[in-house]
């Protein structure tokens, strides 16, 4: 039975290469997928998933306007889908989420998806808040704070280094803009202590 997935973590716990691997296990075998990746994230070209390890693949880019369900329905229509995966997954809005339930529940597919649990404040993006609540299946892909233990938290840091309190939720970037970092240090981070302390 088809199921929906999310599988979380904080920044560069390699998402987009676990989501690259298991397409390819998917084509591979001869199977056809879909790949999607919201329209704020061009880091890797739009209508790119990208790792930063080089592995890019193309896929179709959606924003909050699209209903992923009409999309896809027409698109396995076309030719059978076996699976669907879905990157930067917080971006996808509530209705987006039970969209991509409906994919599963109705027409069988499952899906993958791929994100962010939370922001640089510590809160959940509407997506993953959504993915959390009505997912199949939950799991979370690891990464490691500069001290060792297991990331679960990302800091936006600033030009002079130190972590940021305010902003909009949303700003696309990579090392040059977040930090993961376990809850303590995340915690330190905000108490004025430099992102790149290893106390």
């Amino acid at each position: 039975m088809a199921k929906l997935h999310y599988i979380y973590a904080t920044m560069n716990a390699g998402k987009s290469t676990l989501l690259l691997q298991a397409a390819y296990n998917y084509q591979e075998r001869g199977m056809r997928v879909a790949m999607l990746i919201s329209s704020l994230d061009n880091r890797a070209g739009k209508g790119f998933i990208g790792s930063r390890i080089g592995l890019r693949a193309e896929a179709s880019a959606f924003g909050s306007e699209a209903d992923l369900f009409t999309a896809i329905q027409a698109d396995h229509k076309t030719s059978p889908l076996s699976c669907v995966f879905v990157d930067e997954a917080q971006f996808l809005t509530t209705e987006q989420v039970w969209q991509l339930a409906r994919v599963v529940d109705s027409l069988d597919i499952p899906v993958m998806t791929y994100g962010l649990r939370t922001d640089f404040r510590g809160e959940l993006f509407p997506g993953s808040k959504a993915l959390l609540a009505i997912a199949d299946e939950l799991t979370e892909a690891r990464s490691i704070c500069h001290c060792g233990r297991k990331a679960t938290m990302v800091v936006r840091v600033g030009e002079d280094g130190k972590a940021q309190r305010d902003g909009a939720q949303v700003l696309i970037g990579g090392n040059e803009t977040y930090t993961s970092l376990c809850r303590r240090h995340w915690q330190l981070a905000f108490a004025a202590e430099e992102v790149t302390a290893s106390k």
